[in-house]
């Protein structure tokens, strides 16, 4: 059994739907066992009220919980160029994790959602993974074997570095078929991956 956890942060929706995609991706590995999580919100009710973020019940993921998965997939927005503050203050807790290195050779990647093509979209995803790296994890992205980061066709999301979506500047783009298709293989990818981890583990220790 492989464990993948999907671990995002959304104001508008747009990385919820990327991050379920992710999940599906992830359940289509034999053996895969996925859980989608997100990390608490911490602006005032009255504030996402009348910035107009969305209601959202997913649970809320526990810090200590990371350490009990095989792999992580991170989502976040764009703010400036970097990931959420919500999600940088629930990593900055996980410094108990990181002395232990209870997250080395855990694979880890990151997927995103930008206001517009040139708004920071590959920084973020860049800049989010540096954390993974001092967690001692096997970061990976999204390779070319999904053809549709190449499109010119239209506006997608996404790249080497990880699925991604564009949701415009009034955020009302909503993520298309490609962007959630690249999510999909990506939370594919990642499981395999990890699942390939997981065995040579399993073998090593047996032997």
């Amino acid at each position: 059994m492989t464990r993948v956890l999907v671990l995002y942060y959304s104001s508008y929706g747009h990385v919820r739907a990327l991050a379920r995609a992710e999940a599906e991706g992830a359940r289509s590995v034999p053996g895969a066992v996925v859980d989608v999580r997100r990390v608490p919100e911490t602006v005032p009710l009255a504030v996402r009220a009348s910035a107009g973020y969305v209601d959202d019940d997913t649970a809320v993921a526990q810090v200590q919980d990371l350490a009990n998965y095989d792999a992580i997939i991170i989502g976040t927005p764009t703010r400036f160029g970097m990931m959420a503050g919500q999600l940088k203050q629930f990593l900055d807790q996980a410094g108990g994790l990181w002395a232990r290195n209870a997250l080395v050779g855990k694979v880890g990647a990151v997927f995103t959602s930008t206001g517009s093509q040139h708004g920071g979209h590959e920084a973020t995803l860049l800049t989010t993974q540096i954390p993974l790296l001092h967690f001692g994890m096997v970061v990976v992205g999204m390779p070319y074997t999904f053809s549709g980061q190449t499109a010119m066709d239209r506006i997608v999301g996404g790249s080497p570095y990880g699925a991604g979506t564009i949701a415009g500047s009034d955020g009302q783009r909503q993520p298309d078929a490609i962007d959630l298709a690249g999510a999909h293989a990506q939370g594919a990818h990642v499981a395999r991956l990890a699942a390939g981890i997981t065995a040579a583990n399993d073998w090593a220790q047996a032997a």
